[in-house]
């Protein structure tokens, strides 16, 4: 569905004069519910993770009879297998955004020595290396984190499902996902799935600073946008071409 290619709201900068700016709308209700489930689940993976794999930790200097450790771990644990059912789906839901809306594909451009060329401007503005760079509704950095925390997601969803299933290897589940484990075995399958997690939280701690930078910095609205789906710009973003329909009209998000 095409829609108009700019809505206007003027806004007063600095000297007294007036400065248009445009607001494009490009992230799905798909996207959004996807990446604020997305935070949920992996707080919720991440913290529940920690305490599986160090149990002990929560009971230290604390008269804790076994029976009730126990009780705990396992509330914890059927904690961190809910937040994982829960990822996985809205992966889907995900997968699913990205087939019907263009503004959810910005994804990396490999193939093309401008996205790289692009991907070193913005590398260089965030090493404080050069004042600014182009205008971009997704700049390449950002692109490229798709890929990287999707990767991760995958790595995670797999793996986790290995794990899980081995309680009863002869079910469907373990059927599906028993392969994950055999290049690994069973101790390399739980080393993975927690170098991956803190991998994760890396990326997320990496993620909030840019995203804040970012706002503060070149007051695009991008906290805002996954809230509201749009980003607000003063020029015509470079890559929008990317949410353009083959009659050079806006593709609705």
């Amino acid at each position: 569905m095409a829609v108009k290619q700019k809505e206007f709201i003027e806004t007063s900068i600095p000297g007294g004069s007036q400065q248009h700016l445009t607001r494009y709308y490009i992230f799905s209700p798909f996207l959004r519910i996807f990446h604020w489930t997305m935070v949920l689940c992996i707080i919720t993976l991440f913290a529940t993770g920690i305490v599986i794999m160090t149990p002990m930790s929560m009971g230290e200097g604390q008269y804790v009879t076994l029976n009730e450790w126990h009780l705990s771990v396992d509330w914890i644990r059927n904690l961190h297998f809910t937040a994982g059912f829960i990822l996985s789906a809205t992966f889907l839901f995900r997968i699913y955004g990205y087939i019907i809306n263009k503004g959810d594909r910005l994804l990396p451009r490999f193939f093309q020595m401008k996205f790289w060329d692009d991907f070193i401007e913005v590398m260089m503005h965030y090493c404080l290396l050069k004042y600014s760079h182009k205008q971009f509704l997704r700049n390449p950095m950002a692109r490229m984190s798709y890929v990287a925390i999707y990767g991760l997601i995958v790595v995670e969803i797999f793996t986790g499902f290995s794990m899980y299933f081995q309680v009863n290897p002869n079910g469907v589940g373990a059927f599906l996902f028993s392969w994950v484990a055999l290049p690994f075995g069973e101790m390399g399958l739980h080393v993975i799935h927690h170098i991956v997690a803190w991998c994760i939280f890396l990326f997320a701690a990496m993620h909030v600073y840019m995203v804040v930078r970012a706002d503060f910095m070149e007051r695009e609205g991008e906290i805002s946008s996954m809230i509201s789906g749009t980003k607000i710009l003063a020029h015509l973003p470079d890559d929008i071409n990317d949410i353009r329909d083959s009659n050079g009209k806006i593709i609705k998000g």
